[in-house]
């Protein structure tokens, strides 16, 4: 492939809108659907966005996943440490892994907890009693943290990149 100083347009545009979707979702099941009993009415309509934001997320990420592959990439940054380095790889795909988990798990609850009928074709079922009945819910709570994890994370070794190393890293993920 050719060498580039700048990850693909569609590659930063997907990645900023899934870092803010992915955000947004994250923040919506934490801070809304976590506190909000099952027997509240307007459950149902947050469910509603939340589900169908969650299968766009997958979408987009098979796309990204996709695009970049089949771009060129700009050469890899080092960050001055041999394990740091070598761990760096395995976080980026991490997210995907993640990402797929999430969607997996919470396609898996939402099919446990009969909310496609009860969100999408509005059956007027009410939800169940609580959602950690289902062992999937579990696991889709225990990935959204592991996620904000990997997300800081990531968020600290981009300012470490760009604001001690001052490597340029931010450029090579935002538009020309």
């Amino acid at each position: 492939m050719t060498q580039v100083s700048r990850y693909h347009p569609l590659l930063a545009a997907l990645h900023w809108l899934l870092a803010l979707m992915i955000i947004a979702m994250l923040a919506i099941g934490f801070f809304a659907l976590a506190v909000t009993p099952n027997t509240d009415p307007h459950k149902i309509d947050v469910l509603e966005v939340h589900m169908a934001a969650g299968m766009l997320i997958l979408a987009l990420m098979m796309i990204r996943f996709i695009v970049r592959m089949c771009t060129a990439r700009p050469p890899r940054l080092s960050s001055g440490s041999c394990f740091l380095d070598r761990i760096t790889p395995i976080a980026h795909y991490g997210f995907y892994v993640l990402i797929l988990l999430m969607v997996g798990s919470g396609y898996a609850t939402g099919i446990l907890a009969r909310l496609p009928a009860i969100v999408f074709a509005r059956s007027g079922e009410p939800l169940p009693p609580s959602f950690a009945i289902f062992p999937t819910w579990t696991v889709h709570r225990a990935v959204a943290v592991m996620l904000v994890g990997l997300i800081v994370l990531h968020v600290i070794a981009v300012c470490y990149h760009q604001f001690i190393k001052k490597d340029g890293l931010f450029r090579r993920m935002f538009f020309r």
